[in-house]
Formats: C-alpha cells, sequence, structure tokens
C-alpha cells in the first residue's frame, strides 16, 4: 500500500510539473532571450561575470524546466511522423512561438500531460466515496486523453486569439500605410512607422518583415512568409495585392486605399456574424441557469400556498 502510495505521489509531481510547463511554455509572452538580456545588463554596468552565474541568474525555467522537456522532446520527435513534426511548426509560427517554444517541447508538452489520469486515479484512493472513486476507469481514461490534448488546445486558442487581433487592426493599419505612401515614404518605411506605433501582432509582424529584408531576403518572399505565418486570408490578399501592384506598377497608395476599405468592410461583417450568433450562444446559459431561476422564484410561492392549504384542509377534515 505504501509503495502504491509513493507512485501516485510522483505521479502528482509529473502533471504538477506538466502543468508548470504548458502554462510557462503556452501562455507566456514572446521576448528576448532572456540570457542576452543578462549579459547585455552586465556589460552596460561594465561587471565582469562568469559564464557560472550568467547562467545561475537566468530563471529556473529556463535553466531546468525548458532543457529537461526538450530533452524529453528529442525522445519524441524520433517516434513521430515528419508531417506532424512540420505541422506543429507551422501551427507554433502561427501562436508567434509563444515563449519561443519548438516542436521538442510542444511534445515533450503532450507526453507530460497523459498522467493527468493518474491524478484522477488518486484523488479516487485518497477520498474512497467520492465520485472519482466510483467513476474508475470512466474519468481516468478520458483524463489522460484530455491531458494529452490540451497543449494542443491552448494553442489553438492562442492561434485564434492572435488572428482576431491581427483581422481588428489591419484596416487602421492600413490606413496609415497609405497615408505614410502618399507622404512620400517607400513601402518599406512606411511598415516601420506601423511597426514604431503599434506593439502588437501585426505590429510585430511588420517588424520581422522589415527585420528580414535589412537581412536580403527578397521583399516578396519576407511578404509571403508573413501570410503563411498569420493564416488568415485577409492578410494573404494583401500580400497578393502589394505584390501585384509592384509587378505591374500600379499606385501603391491606391493599392492600399483599396485594400483598407476592403479590410473595414471585412471587419464589420465579421462583427455582424458575431452580433447574430450571439442570441444562439445565450440558449445554453438562458437554458440551464436563468428559466431554472425563474421558475423557482415564480412557483415557490404557488407551491407554499398550496402545501398550506392542502395541509389546513387535512386538519379541518
Amino acid at each position: 500500500m505504501s509503495s502504491g502510495v509513493i507512485i501516485l505521489g510522483l505521479v502528482a509531481v509529473v502533471v504538477i510539473v506538466a502543468i508548470i510547463l504548458i502554462i510557462i511554455g503556452l501562455r507566456a509572452p514572446q521576448g528576448a532571450d532572456p540570457l542576452q538580456e543578462r549579459l547585455g545588463e552586465y556589460i552596460s554596468e561594465g561587471k565582469a561575470v562568469t559564464l557560472e552565474e550568467l547562467e545561475l541568474s537566468q530563471p529556473f525555467s529556463q535553466r531546468v524546466i525548458f532543457p529537461m522537456a526538450r530533452k524529453l522532446g528529442e525522445i519524441a520527435l524520433r517516434y513521430t511522423p515528419q508531417n506532424a513534426i512540420q505541422n506543429v511548426k507551422k501551427k507554433l509560427d502561427m501562436a508567434g512561438n509563444p515563449g519561443g517554444i519548438d516542436p521538442t517541447v510542444f511534445f515533450a508538452l503532450r507526453f507530460f500531460g497523459i498522467p493527468l489520469g493518474g491524478v484522477i486515479y488518486l484523488l479516487g484512493k485518497i477520498l474512497p466515496d467520492s465520485l472519482f472513486a466510483r467513476g474508475g476507469l470512466f474519468f481516468v481514461i478520458p483524463a489522460s486523453v484530455l491531458g494529452f490534448y490540451l497543449p494542443d488546445l491552448m494553442l489553438k486558442s492562442r492561434i485564434d486569439r492572435r488572428q482576431d487581433a491581427v483581422r481588428k487592426a489591419m484596416p487602421d493599419a492600413l490606413d496609415l500605410l497609405t497615408i505614410c505612401v502618399e507622404a512620400g515614404l517607400g513601402f518599406e518605411a512606411a511598415m516601420q512607422k506601423v511597426y514604431e506605433k503599434w506593439d502588437n501582432e501585426l505590429g510585430q509582424a511588420f517588424g520581422r518583415v522589415i527585420r528580414e529584408i535589412s537581412l536580403g531576403k527578397p521583399r516578396r518572399e519576407a511578404l509571403r512568409d508573413m501570410a503563411e505565418r498569420l493564416g488568415i486570408p485577409e492578410m494573404t490578399s494583401f500580400v497578393a495585392a502589394v505584390i501585384q501592384s509592384e509587378q505591374l506598377g500600379v499606385s501603391m497608395a491606391q493599392v492600399l486605399r483599396i485594400q483598407a476599405e476592403q479590410m473595414r468592410i471585412r471587419r464589420r461583417q465579421l462583427a455582424e456574424e458575431k452580433a447574430h450568433q450571439a442570441p444562439v450562444k445565450m440558449l445554453i446559459p438562458m437554458a440551464l441557469l436563468i428559466l431554472p431561476s425563474i421558475c423557482i422564484v415564480l412557483m415557490t410561492p404557488a407551491v407554499l400556498i398550496l402545501l398550506r392549504s392542502g395541509l389546513g384542509a387535512a386538519t379541518g377534515g
């Protein structure tokens, strides 16, 4: 019995580590390398620092958790098809590479979530009269499956939020691009202005394009890669229009003005679509929460009156 409790305790520890990895890996904001930031701080302050001190100055997650997860992910990649690896890499790019994780860490997060069923089993042993103990495999197997797919669900949620943010920002960003181009700036300089003005997902995407172009990448390829990383039809249409304008010699300002108007119409259509979906989404909380509460409030006085009248009639008889 004691060995079983120890094993279950180890399973619980693994699940706690998995939850920490998932939260840190998929919820952490995208930023610069912490090691480079620390090194820059020490250089600016003029301090002499050893490599060991520099490593120890990093967060615990960067020193221990991520390297451990990356090693486990490398083992998982050996038995994973190449198409699945490319698919995960594409999804991470569409999500903005949250936390700087790579496919190896992502696959490690998947397998860390499997012992979630062990936690349910542990709860059933600790609480023998609880629902978990009576449910048995009915809870354990779905919990393990949920733990395996939890990183995918969180990644998809982040992709959806990022794409929605880009859709909302595109009309205003294209208006600013149009104003800058009409004022005499080049297209790349106009993108630089958008990057400097707005610190959002679209501004960061434009900033990456500017950096890639400055490193020698052709503008067409940089724009196409940006559209592929974002994965929304609006950006693909915008990039195609810009490339076609460059090839045919059409006025860039006119193309940007037309694209901005189309994006504004598209944003209004999406808002109307969500407004039409609201009544349908409200049916579930109304049917499960609001209507039962109203029935209780309205029917309780009538039930009490009937009970009292029935008791009075029985007493009089």
